[in-house]
C-alpha cells in the first residue's frame, strides 16, 4: 500500500464536525514530518471525490486557501455544514484535534 492510499484511509477516519492539521494526519498515518506530502496528496484529489479533504487545515487551525477563493467559502460551508466549531475562520477546540 503505497503512502497516498494510507493518507486516504487515515483522512476517512477524521470525525464529522472535526478537523486536523496537515501534520497531525501525517503523524496518523505513521509518517512524522510529511504534512507536505499530505497537503500534496489532497491537492491532487479528483474535483468529485467523496473523501474529506476539507477536515484538513493548516497547523494554527485555519483553511489554507486564500480567504475569498471559491475553495475556502467550500471549506468553509463544508466545515460549518458539519458543525465544526469555528471562529475568525479557525476551527476551535474541540473541534480542532491538531
Amino acid at each position: 500500500m503505497g503512502f497516498d492510499d494510507i493518507i486516504y484511509l487515515h483522512l476517512i477516519q477524521i470525525p464529522s464536525g472535526h478537523a486536523v492539521s496537515y501534520g497531525y494526519l501525517a503523524r496518523m498515518a505513521g509518517y512524522p514530518n510529511h504534512a507536505r506530502q499530505v497537503g500534496r496528496v489532497l491537492k491532487h484529489l479528483p474535483q468529485d471525490t467523496s473523501l474529506p479533504w476539507y477536515r484538513v487545515v493548516n497547523a494554527q487551525g485555519k483553511i489554507s486557501f486564500e480567504p475569498e477563493s471559491v475553495k475556502f467559502k467550500e471549506q468553509l460551508s463544508r466545515l460549518q455544514a458539519e458543525g465544526a466549531s469555528i471562529r475568525n475562520n479557525r476551527i476551535i477546540k474541540p473541534s480542532f484535534l491538531g
